[in-house]
């Protein structure tokens, strides 16, 4: 077995975590996990299943101060590694890796790696599905559904793994190196965790650290990145510059039209990219526009993506809950070609909505804001939009009602994270569609 008898030490309790130390206890290793949070915080069937697999779990101040002896440490993606549990660790030179490392060292399989601050949800889910209706048996993980850690325990189900990485989990990884890796694009996000914009773009881009001549990048023409080794296929919906492009709403690889959007259940410029990137990742893998198209047509978008909830009043209410920084937010505006009113706000992550004023003031009619970040969007739009502050999700929703007259839509894109108010962008997204099908008629 792998890590017959080493120690092991797992920071975090979640998902992540508990796919790690049940992966390491079945390679033959002994395995502590270790969180900051009280353990009464932590879900009890997850620490009682840890500790029925002779996993041992410490929580609370005691994990911070554990100054046990271990060969290496397994770090989740969610444990900042500047805080306190980790610290107590790194400051001891002990070997880190994260989770997403841990998966692919037990990884048999080729892996197609997507990242991209907006739609690596969107295109994993759909680069998964259609893989698999091609014949290619896949399952979509990592910074989505199962942990690789997790997958990995039955990667013989599977001929390709379709896995969703973030800047989180690549910040810890050595020899990940996926065959086929996909960069959609790159906005400012999450500088509540990193010092700076170039820090985050750095903890992406290793994504193409340990890809060689013989892998595959598939890249946003758009953006500037710094020499890859692995081969290229580019796309892009703003430039002729690139591999697949946008013609008269059809995607065109070598001047032959493959995929024609009216054809498709996806709407927006970003979705459009989606498409041709999942297309790029399958034409890496082999298969032919031919096998490629009849799934796409049939893939329909997932909840809080610019999901069309209900018409109330000749009004229409959006739920775009998956909008968690200012570039979402800017791409579900620009699809809107109807007077907005916006509810958006939430977890104050470090960034200001300044770069937004423009298009906010050409789109949107009144905005109604919640959550830590309410006050400061609202000195960033000010003037360039009538802004009001809600003590509530529903209480905003009551606001952009009365607001919103016939043929305007009620866009919910927040911008920015949700954990000030709810449990994750799903959990606001669901309440969001709660409370408008309790509108009245």
């Amino acid at each position: 077995m792998r890590y017959q008898d080493k120690n092991v030490a797992v920071l975090g309790a979640g998902l992540s975590g508990t796919a790690a130390a049940l992966l390491l206890k079945e390679e033959g290793a002994k395995v502590t996990v270790l969180d900051s949070a009280d353990e009464k915080k932590l879900l009890k069937s997850t620490i009682d299943n840890l500790r029925n697999q002779g996993v041992r779990v410490i929580c609370g101040p005691p994990a911070e101060r554990d100054s046990d002896h271990y060969d290496f440490i397994v770090l989740s993606p969610g444990i900042d590694p500047a805080s306190s549990l980790a610290r107590n660790f790194s400051k001891r030179n002990l070997e880190m890796i994260g989770e997403l490392e841990l998966g692919w060292r037990s990884c048999e399989l080729p892996v197609i790696a997507i990242t991209g601050t907006n739609g690596k949800t969107t295109t994993t889910e759909m680069l998964a599905q259609m893989l698999n209706a091609c014949g290619q048996r896949t399952i979509a993980c990592g910074n989505i559904g199962k942990p690789l850690s997790e997958v990995v325990r039955r990667q013989k189900d599977f001929d390709v793994l379709t896995v969703e990485v973030s800047s989180f989990q690549l910040e810890t990884i050595q020899t990940f190196r996926p065959s086929v890796a996909l960069w959609l694009n790159f906005a400012p996000d999450h500088l509540d965790r990193y010092r700076s914009v170039a820090e985050y773009r750095a903890a992406k881009l290793r994504i193409f650290d340990n890809q060689t001549e013989e892998d595959v990048a598939v890249v946003n023409a758009a953006e500037i990145l710094p020499k890859i080794r692995a081969r290229p296929i580019t796309f892009s919906a703003y430039t002729d510059r690139a591999d697949f492009r946008l013609v008269e709403g059809s995607i065109v690889y070598d001047n032959q039209i493959v995929l024609r959007l009216a054809d498709t259940k996806l709407r927006g410029a970003h979705n459009i990219e989606n498409l041709m990137a999942t297309l790029a990742a399958g034409r890496a893998r082999g298969l032919s526009f031919e096998q490629m198209v009849p799934p796409l047509s049939a893939y329909e978008p997932q909840p809080h993506r610019c999901e069309f909830v209900r018409r109330v009043g000749g009004v229409e209410y959006v739920n775009d809950s998956k909008a968690t920084n200012l570039d979402a937010v800017e791409k579900a505006l620009a699809a809107q070609s109807k007077p907005v009113v916006l509810i958006a706000g939430g977890k104050d992550k470090g960034f200001t909505f300044e770069p937004l004023r423009s298009l906010v003031k050409e789109k949107v009619k009144a905005t109604v804001l919640i959550g830590e970040m309410a006050e400061r969007i609202s000195r960033d739009w000010n003037e360039a939009v009538p802004c009001e502050i809600a003590g509530s999700l529903a209480d905003a929703v009551e606001r952009a009602h009365a607001a919103a007259r016939p043929g305007d839509v009620v866009l919910f894109s927040p911008g920015t994270s949700s954990f000030d108010m709810f449990k994750s962008y799903a959990d606001r997204g669901d309440q969001f569609r709660a409370l408008v099908h309790a509108l009245p008629k």
